[in-house]
């Protein structure tokens, strides 16, 4: 007969009062990821160049681009894709191209917009919000638009605010907010300046009788300091817990913070190991927060006689970020559409099959060669459902071959949340 434990009620109830505040970090600062779509990229164009038109127009120039050429197939194998991929991908980039080509917009304020003078400004960033809800009405907003505004430090934090006052003080006048409105912080160095944004934003919502918490923002990691702050912490790995469920994204800044470590411009890129090195404690700092990462952008552009060697470095480098767990990234021309979604499309569309067939292995608890855990089913089903939210893969394909649906899948990558709902 077995033995009767030994641990009292009184000896669990010690132990459970020893980690309440253990419990209350893990569910205030720890919820994983909330399940929604995460764009692929970011485009980042001046303010003022923005019209409700611009994105189709992008999509247009994009299509013209891999037109000239040789087309969106001839593309794939420039690539790296072979012959039957690319005439998989090719289809599905051009449908994308047309009715889709950005997922996510930035109407720039700073290094894209400079600086105009304060009548100027003020002009642009009223006339920025109204655009914006003009293109969200008639429905030619991508799904995720916002601004960048100028930062925190000292000689263009009052500029700064401004914008972001004016920006969205014009969309809570024209109406509802967009549903992906989304603010970025840029150059960031300290916790306090991204608890002075928390603060900002907190004001907003009083002021405009929006709900706590809707005025979410990103914060770009472009300086040193961030990483390495002067007591020897990572001042990166605070924020989600300096300001909880405020911050929605890190975004890498690729230039800014070479330019800081004595990169010489030549050398400066997405994939230099100090690049890297900032990228990996960006992970580490937000596991398990739900605030999602975003890598930067190159700035060789596809224009002129280097349009294909363009391509291939923009699509070895989207092909790299993806297999490191940075699923987002910032494109700055319409040529670079083309390279993005082929290259994020065959990363999806390549590791379909095994994942599908790994995963319906573990919902139908087949025996096979890899037994896999739960944590990995999650980190499989979280692959597959970026493949369908970003149009890489359909759910038909899916259902096909994992044998589950959307509603599944999601409650395979996310089961916390899943679990959470259905109370």
């Amino acid at each position: 007969m077995a033995a009767p434990p030994s641990l009292s009620a009184a000896d669990l109830a010690h132990i459970d009062d020893r980690l309440a505040a253990t419990d209350l970090l893990l569910e205030r600062n720890y919820p994983g990821d909330d399940g929604t779509r995460q764009p692929v990229h970011t485009v980042y164009v001046p303010a003022d160049r923005f019209t409700p038109g611009f994105a189709a127009g992008w999509g247009a120039e994009a299509l013209a681009a891999a037109d000239a050429h040789g087309g969106l197939e001839q593309l794939g194998m420039l690539l790296g894709q072979d012959a039957d991929l690319a005439a998989a991908v090719a289809p599905r980039v051009a449908a994308k191209l047309g009715n889709e080509p950005i997922e996510d917009l930035r109407l720039d304020f700073e290094d894209g917009y400079g600086d105009r003078g304060d009548e100027a400004e003020d002009a642009d960033a009223s006339a920025a919000a109204a655009a914006v809800a003009a293109a969200v009405a008639d429905g030619s907003a991508p799904p995720f638009i916002g601004i960048r505004f100028k930062c925190f430090e000292a000689p263009t934090r009052a500029r700064g605010l401004r914008t972001l006052d004016l920006f969205v003080s014009g969309l809570a006048a024209a109406g509802e907010l967009p549903e992906g409105l989304v603010l970025t912080l840029p150059k960031v160095t300290t916790v306090a300046q991204v608890q002075a944004m928390d603060y900002a934003v907190s004001r907003l919502e009083e002021i405009h009788s929006l709900p706590a918490g809707r005025l979410r923002f990103e914060v770009q990691v472009e300086t040193p300091q961030l990483i390495l702050g002067p007591d020897g912490t990572s001042p990166v790995a605070q924020l989600p817990h300096a300001v909880p469920g405020r911050i929605s994204a890190l975004h890498y800044g690729t230039y800014d913070y070479s330019a800081s470590l004595q990169i010489s411009a030549e050398y400066q890129s997405m994939e230099h190991p100090v690049a890297d090195y900032a990228k990996e404690v960006m992970q580490l700092a937000v596991a398990g927060t739900g605030i999602r990462l975003s890598d930067g952008s190159t700035n060789v552009m596809p224009v002129g006689d280097g349009v294909q060697d363009a391509w291939r470095l923009h699509g070895r480098l989207v092909r790299r970020s993806l297999e490191r767990g940075y699923y987002q990234g910032w494109d700055l021309h319409p040529a670079q559409l083309p390279s993005r979604f082929a290259a994020t499309y065959a990363f999806y569309r390549q590791g379909l099959p095994a994942a599908a067939a790994r995963l319906r292995n573990y919902v139908e608890q087949t025996p096979g060669g890899v037994m896999d855990e739960p944590a990995t089913a999650r980190a499989l089903a979280a692959f597959v459902l970026r493949g369908v939210q970003c149009g890489a893969v359909g759910a038909d394909e899916v259902m096909a071959m994992a044998g589950v649906g959307l509603p599944q899948l999601a409650a395979l990558a996310h089961p916390r949340l899943a679990h959470s709902t259905s109370k």
